[in-house]
């Protein structure tokens, strides 16, 4: 529950600090008084977006702090210990400033936090409910989150449940058609990929093989130049005639003679070894020409027209894959693992689309379960509305929750939620938003807010003039509903209605005071006396009238035997 906060100029309120108790607390005032700006204080302190209009006129910045005692098994005291604020028994405090430039900073139990924090921290400390929700609750969207609520925790955690098979569901889905959209290009480039391969299988280049025929294919344009001048290479190193002169003719009569001249100097002997290694290797290169020539004796397989024929194909893979031949293979090898790739892209279609079954199997089983819960909680809630509706003046009307499903898959299920009044004993029901009045709407929505309170954990709930619209033997039910709620939890009233403020185990006043410069408010806290002259001001606007007084303390023994 909320125990105080401190308000520093924030709108008419220059400073004030309120005490709250558990039970009833009303906030009356008269208008302009500043009872919203109490509203508006917690609001800040629970993550309420900032305003620098806020401000008080001539301050520099709005100084807000609120201290919560919580139960130890609270979720927000978790949660603020995580982000390091410093807790104990139960005991948290918010601090919220706001500059002049819309600048706004906060304090979680005595630790900066980002402003965020406290919007988390809000739903687990109080429940709010302000005169837009009748608005609100006109939207189908809004009735639905109330039939919702209504259901309980156990449907609130197959809500949750049915959200997170949800969310799975429609990742898959958009990823798989995501996949079959581009499946024509995948098709394609397989079908490309294989085409590659294929011609690459059947023309089989082996490495430096272009070189290899560009050589073979000079040889065979040239063969007769070649033979011819090979030949005669040849015969310069040995001649075939008798009496030809040759090379190594010649070189075995220099050897002979050097060999001869030895004996007379041994310092011919390295000539004549040299002469000996020339003659060998004229030799050898006679062996090699000879060999050359048996060569193209016998020459390649294929044909001239055949090499080129083949140099033609490996020069149009190595224009489309190349420039060369190691590039060629390079292409291959990736283009086997891209087609690997691809191919492994359809089991993964296959797989993926089996899991899109799959999840949207479990959330239509799931949707089915929410839809049932839905429509046994909009029997018994439309019963307890209407209930409540006899007992607030509108007696003969009877609010039906009606469901419709659908096969379409939402992210809350697959039903559309109606509130219709039936405004009076046999009239066709009509959605609430076209067939209700502004002080039936209200009405509604009290009775739907004091039920719907019953299934909501937070230890504290906050009506902004809710009862608007709503007079009489009407605004005492209100404020007996409101009385019992707050037996079993905190409840927050702003009001402007004498028959509900008379319920308030604690009352507190707005009161505006007036100088030549400034309106300022402050709040008090009432006793008995003081009680019965604000109910006294609420019903006539006279705070001292006999009549009115009386009537005030009629409604306070009222409250009080109730």
């Amino acid at each position: 529950m909320i125990e105080d906060i401190f308000i520093r100029d924030l709108g008419v309120i220059s400073e004030a600090k309120l005490n709250f108790h558990p039970g009833l607390t009303v906030l009356t005032g008269e208008t302009g008084a500043g009872k919203t700006m109490v509203l508006t204080a917690l609001g800040l302190l629970l993550g309420a977006r900032a305003d620098s209009g806020m401000i008080r006129a001539g301050s520099e910045q709005t100084v807000l702090e609120g201290h919560w005692k919580l139960d130890s098994e609270n979720i927000a005291l978790a949660k603020a210990q995580e982000a390091g604020a410093l807790v104990e028994d139960g005991e948290l405090l918010l601090v919220r400033t706001v500059g002049t430039d819309s600048r706004s900073k906060a304090v979680i139990g005595g630790r900066s936090a980002p402003v965020g924090l406290l919007t988390e921290l809000a739903e687990h400390l109080v429940v709010v409910h302000g005169q837009s929700d009748q608005i609100r609750l006109k939207s189908p969207v809004a009735q639905r989150v109330a039939l919702d609520r209504f259901a309980g925790v156990k449907h609130q955690e197959l809500l949750a449940q049915y959200a997170e098979v949800y969310t799975s569901w429609r990742a898959a889905k958009t990823q798989l058609e995501e996949i079959l959209k581009s499946d024509s290009t995948r098709v394609a480039q397989i079908e490309e990929l294989n085409e590659s391969l294929a011609l690459l299988a059947k023309l089989a280049v082996q490495p430096n093989e272009d070189v290899e025929l560009e050589d073979l294919a000079k040889r065979l344009t040239h063969t007769e130049d070649l033979r011819s001048l090979v030949g005669l290479a040849h015969e310069a190193l040995i001649s075939e005639s008798f009496d030809g002169v040759d090379a190594l003719g010649l070189a075995g009569k220099a050897r002979k003679a050097i060999d001869s001249a030895t004996s007379h100097d041994s310092s011919l002997e390295i000539i004549a070894t040299r002469l000996n290694e020339a003659a060998e290797n004229l030799n050898e290169v006679a062996i090699s020409l000879a060999s050359y020539l048996a060569s193209l004796e016998s020459e390649s397989s294929m044909s001239l027209d055949e090499i080129q024929s083949r140099r033609s194909e490996i020069s149009s893979a190595l224009r489309r894959f190349g420039p060369t031949i190691e590039d060629l293979h390079a292409f291959e090898k990736s283009a086997q693992q891209k087609l690997l790739d691809l191919d492994t892209s359809t089991e993964r279609v296959e797989g993926l689309t089996l899991r899109v079954s799959q999840l949207e199997a479990n959330c239509r089983a799931l949707a089915k379960e929410i839809s049932t819960n839905r429509i046994n909680a909009a029997k018994q809630l439309g019963e307890r509305v209407s209930d409540e509706l006899v007992a607030l003046a509108m007696s003969g009307s009877k609010l039906h929750v009606q469901i419709e499903a659908s096969d379409v898959l939402t992210s809350s299920g697959i039903d559309a939620v109606s509130f219709l009044l039936e405004s009076y004993a046999g009239a066709e029901p009509r959605p609430i938003g076209k067939g209700a009045s502004g002080g039936e709407l209200s009405r509604i929505m009290l009775s739907l807010e004091v039920i719907l309170a019953e299934s909501d954990s937070a230890p504290t709930f906050i009506f902004d003039e809710v009862d608007a619209g709503i007079g009489g033997a009407a605004a005492i039910e209100v404020g007996r509903r409101l009385a019992k709620l707050a037996k079993n939890a905190q409840v927050i009233v702003v009001t402007h209605l004498a028959q509900v403020a008379a319920f308030a185990d604690q009352h507190l006043a707005i009161v505006k005071t007036l100088d030549a410069m400034f309106t300022s408010s402050d709040v008090k806290v009432l006793d008995d006396s003081a009680k019965a002259e604000e109910l006294a001001r609420m019903l006539s606007g006279l705070s001292d009238s006999e009549t009115a007084r009386s009537h005030a303390q009629e409604l306070l023994d009222l409250a009080k035997n109730s």
